[in-house]
């Protein structure tokens, strides 16, 4: 395992009815494939050594008994194997048959796990052959091979000695299928992956069921689940197997084999993920807390992990990594993200114009696409409270760094939306700050620019005074965290619509206009380069790009998401960045790594006074929302941890 990953694998091996001779050989084979390709855990299908469909032909003592010489036999044959493996059978004790997943690892049989509700309605008769093993039935122990006591039972963890966070339990089939399945007591006892052997029979519209079933599961629980069906070769007589296996993770299904399709399942679980999204569940912990079972469990100690500390190479991960984490890749997906996202933007304004008796609002148009954003939104809002567009005015304040583009598009977008359009220009006053503070207009620092932010937040303020009216903020989630904004300047507003909404996502959201409304001027606005235009341009066009200054925002709202809703190291996500297929060397990526969390860390000033603004997504920054943090916080330790990198 190296940052948190641990390769999974479910597979359907070809069955044939009652040859477990023939079936261990191909769970062996399918065993030795898995571990070839990295597979750490493998997960084979309920009964798979006997089959699931062979009836009344559990009760013959001979398929029992070579059950059992088979499993000893794959458990001989994988004995050099650093592989979990899972592999059903029948097992008789005293008292009747249980339907066992038996655990294997280098050799030897950890734990026979029974099934706990046993189907018997519709096509399932299994009551006729085997055991339930009720909730109120401790764990025991059970002589197997050369006289060696075997831990029986249902509570039973699995847990590697390198890393506690890698923590496996198992359930079979039905299991999962009732109100409380035995894996929530699992999971509450510590595990973080679980294991179902199933043999499900497949029927019209089962599927889709079974799919949500398994993503739903493993979202509550916040665990992977590994979910491997019986397929080819089970018995036809009465039922159909399609092997339709799953990799689930925290509600995402990271892999799966279509219904038939017979396919080996892989995938890369994040053990780190999860463990992260329970620390900062506290009500995960809460639930843990008062599982007052945790006691009667047993927990089997592997050497699983041991060459954790061996370096994964770029682009071997096997699960899919999206370069937009904030934007839907599913084209009908986003439509329908944006829609929701536009929604609760313009649904807290609207709250906030109630509250205050407001009929009025301000805001600067500067033709880019944070401040087109806030106009959309803010006209969605008052069509909401059946306010007047013409109540909202929208301000272009041309300056040093205008350019014809942008102002021609901010005068057009505010006709096109029906809004009252004011054009101050703010070079003169501008000029006298400039003289008043001793600034020389020639020298384009820092001073230069803030002084035109800052002189065009205070003709909105006081312009909204005048009308009785409200400053909407237009600045975005990414220039919060990177604190690519003037403090006191474009930072403030009296409410910041697009405070948590990504660049990236704010791209999309334009996007979505446009088409809506078929509009010519958007769509120019989408195509124009990202500046805050406060240096003169050259030859007429935009000399300041802001992603040349600071860097691509795509990168920066990558590593924002990952340094915020999972709490990565700087390494890992690195390493994420490389596998997530955006355009740029390793090299590059780290560059602009260092940037972020420089800025990220020196920049949490003005965070810690920006205005109100809804949340609407995953990530915020608002110091009464998500995130609190102290302003004089050192960066030092991530810092030095990326100066290890190459």
């Amino acid at each position: 395992m190296n940052y948190g990953f641990v390769r999974a694998a479910c597979i359907s091996p070809d069955v044939t009815v009652a040859d477990c001779t023939l079936n261990a050989q191909n769970i062996i084979n399918k065993a030795f494939e898995a571990n070839k390709k990295g597979a750490k855990i493998v997960v084979f299908p309920e009964l798979c050594i006997t089959s699931y469909t062979c009836g009344d032909l559990f009760f013959q003592k001979t398929l029992l008994n070579q059950a059992v010489e088979a499993l000893k036999k794959i458990a001989s044959a994988t004995a050099k194997l650093d592989s979990l493996i899972f592999a059903g059978l029948p097992l008789a004790q005293t008292e009747g048959i249980y339907n066992v997943a038996a655990a294997l690892f280098k050799g030897k049989v950890l734990a026979f796990i029974p099934k706990s509700f046993i189907p018997n309605y519709g096509e399932f008769y299994e009551r006729r052959q085997f055991l339930p093993f009720t909730e109120n039935m401790s764990v025991r122990w059970i002589e197997f091979a050369d006289d060696e006591l075997i831990p029986f039972g249902t509570d039973i963890l699995i847990q590697d000695e390198n890393n506690s966070d890698f923590c496996v339990a198992c359930e079979i089939c039905e299991d999962l299928w009732v109100p409380v399945p035995p894996s929530s007591r699992h999971i509450l006892a510590g595990a973080t992956v679980i294991a179902n052997l199933s043999a499900g029979n497949e029927i019209i519209g089962k599927a889709d069921y079974r799919r949500q079933l398994v993503k739903s599961h493993s979202g509550r629980s916040v665990c992977a689940y590994l979910y491997a069906a019986a397929g080819h070769g089970e018995s036809s007589q009465d039922m159909v197997f399609a092997g339709h296996n799953m990799i689930c993770e925290n509600g995402t299904l990271l892999a799966e084999s279509k219904p038939f399709e017979n396919k080996d399942l892989y995938a890369d679980i994040d053990v780190e993920r999860l463990c992260q999204e329970r620390r900062k569940s506290t009500s995960f912990g809460f639930s843990a807390s008062k599982n007052s079972s945790v006691e009667n469990y047993i927990t089997i100690k592997i050497d699983l992990l041991e060459d954790s500390k061996k370096a994964l190479k770029d682009n071997e991960l096997l699960r899919f990594v999206d370069p937009l984490p904030f934007v839907p890749s599913d084209k009908e997906k986003r439509s329908e993200r944006c829609l929701e996202v536009i929604t609760l933007q313009a649904e807290g304004l609207a709250k906030r114009l109630r509250h205050i008796n407001c009929n009025s609002a301000v805001l600067g148009l500067s033709g880019g696409l944070d401040s087109t954003l806030a106009l959309l939104v803010t006209c969605t809002a008052f069509d909401l409270c059946k306010i007047d567009r013409a109540k909202i005015t929208a301000i272009t304040m041309p300056c040093f760094g205008t350019t014809d583009r942008t102002y021609n598009n901010a005068c057009e977008l505010a006709k096109e939306c029906g809004v009252t359009l004011k054009e101050i220009r703010i070079n003169d006053s501008v000029k006298s700050h400039f003289k008043d503070i001793g600034q020389d207009e020639s020298v384009h620092d820092v001073t230069y620019e803030n002084c035109q932010a800052r002189e065009r937040t205070q003709v909105l303020m006081d312009y909204a005074n005048k009308t009785s009216g409200i400053v909407i903020g237009t600045g975005d989630l990414s220039e919060l965290a990177l604190g690519w904004c003037t403090y006191n300047g474009d930072h403030m507003s009296m409410y910041g619509v697009n405070s948590s909404v990504p660049k990236t996502l704010v791209r999309y959201l334009v996007e979505w206009f446009a088409i809506k409304n078929n509009s010519k001027v958007l769509k120019d606005i989408l195509d124009t380069p990202v500046s805050p235009e406060l240096l003169p341009p050259q030859n007429g066009t935009i000399s300041q790009k802001t992603e040349s200054l600071v860097g691509p925002y795509e990168l920066h709202d990558f590593y924002l998401y990952y340094l915020l809703r999972f709490g990565f190291s700087p390494a890992k996500i690195l390493y994420l960045a490389c596998n997530c297929g955006l355009n740029y060397d390793r090299a590059e990526k780290l560059k602009w790594l260092k940037i972020f969390y420089r800025r990220f860390f020196s920049q949490q000033f003005k965070r810690s006074c920006m205005p109100d603004g809804a949340k609407v997504g995953t990530i915020n920054l608002s110091p009464r929302g998500d995130w609190r943090m102290p302003s004089d916080a050192s960066a030092r330790i991530w810092l030095d941890e990326l100066e290890t990198l190459q």
